[in-house]
């Protein structure tokens, strides 16, 4: 039987009409996939992935819609950082997120290709991420947090919130990049201050009970946590043992001193990791990290609480509560 010629271009119209949609989809770009990489837990990084988010979203970049994202935590083993990037390059992830300096550093070695957007609190030109601020000349560039370099200040501060003491407790994890840099500070600082130092290392939960044992044995008067991503993991834990054997305690972000603690000094964390999703979103459109100068988080806060002050039988000098940014009463 001959088919009309009308019909014939009916029964062409389906089926060109069938094969356009499943034309379209395959022309449709793939998301790019962002690779999230962490030496903490999901639990701690959740309020640094959130702002990373926000500068990712002011390029228009939504996570399930047009970006999709990978998550790789390290839950504080920063041994196991070296094959969780490795994971990443192999799935040829389009950025690499490293959201402190451990991963910063693993994502270096990892790759030399796959752009890495970091956030450092250990000076990126020192480590090796970048060649200058001005000008990385690598595949990284990112956000240098002032953390590590304010511990000085922070011994500082502390011996003025509690003059009196003779001897200074400091924690630090000697397995963090920059902590030798952490106590040489420190001791410098201690002895223009005229204080003791009694230097208290610890790398796992474990040994947090036997650090307090010895702080209390050496009736040591203060406590200054230093920065570092698994002391920040745990530093609920750590207020939790501070507020017990009533010591003041010094931190370096000032979620703890909301939750009770005494004082901190440091940067603010949401804008600095809110600029890593901006630069993030930069490169997804085109930029190279080469050309993207490395930013510097100036925006330092001292952060005081007067009810953990009166609890611990201490008045803050009016010198110490003129600098704060916020004093919680």
């Amino acid at each position: 039987m001959t088919i009309g010629i009308g019909r014939r271009k009916f029964i062409a119209a389906i089926g060109s009409a069938a094969i356009a949609p499943l034309a379209a989809r395959a022309q449709q770009p793939t998301m790019p996939v962002v690779g999230f990489l962490s030496g903490t837990s999901r639990e701690r990084a959740t309020p640094r992935v959130a702002a990373v988010q926000r500068g990712l979203a002011e390029a228009g970049y939504f996570e399930g819609q047009t970006l999709s994202t990978e998550y790789r935590w390290a839950e504080d083993q920063y041994d196991r950082l070296p094959e969780l990037a490795a994971d990443l390059v192999r799935r040829q992830v389009a950025v690499i997120v490293a959201l402190n300096s451990p991963a910063a550093l693993a994502a270096k070695r990892a790759t030399t290709t796959i752009p890495i957007v970091f956030s450092s609190g250990v000076d990126p030109v020192t480590s090796g991420l970048v060649d200058s601020f001005n000008r990385p000349s690598s595949n990284a560039t990112g956000v240098y947090i002032l953390t590590t370099s304010l511990e000085a200040k922070r011994l500082e501060m502390l011996h003025q919130a509690v003059p009196s003491v003779a001897m200074i407790g400091v924690l630090v994890n000697p397995n963090y990049s920059d902590a030798e840099r952490q106590l040489t500070d420190l001791r410098d600082a201690s002895r223009i201050l005229g204080v003791e130092l009694l230097v208290l290392k610890v790398s796992s939960e474990s040994g947090f009970a036997g650090i307090f044992a010895t702080l209390v044995e050496r009736r040591t008067g203060s406590l200054l946590v230093a920065m570092d991503p698994f002391l920040y993991t745990h530093g609920y834990q750590l207020l939790a043992l501070t507020s017990h054997h009533a010591i003041p305690a010094m931190y370096s972000f000032s979620e703890f001193v909301l939750a009770g603690a005494l004082m901190s000094y440091g940067t603010n964390l949401t804008e600095a990791f809110l600029q890593v999703g901006i630069y993030t979103g930069r490169i997804l459109k085109g930029k190279k990290p080469a050309d993207l100068p490395v930013q510097q988080s100036t925006k330092v806060e001292l952060v005081l609480n007067l009810k953990t002050a009166k609890a611990l039988g201490i008045t803050l000098p009016i010198a110490l509560l003129g600098r704060a940014d916020q004093v919680i009463e």
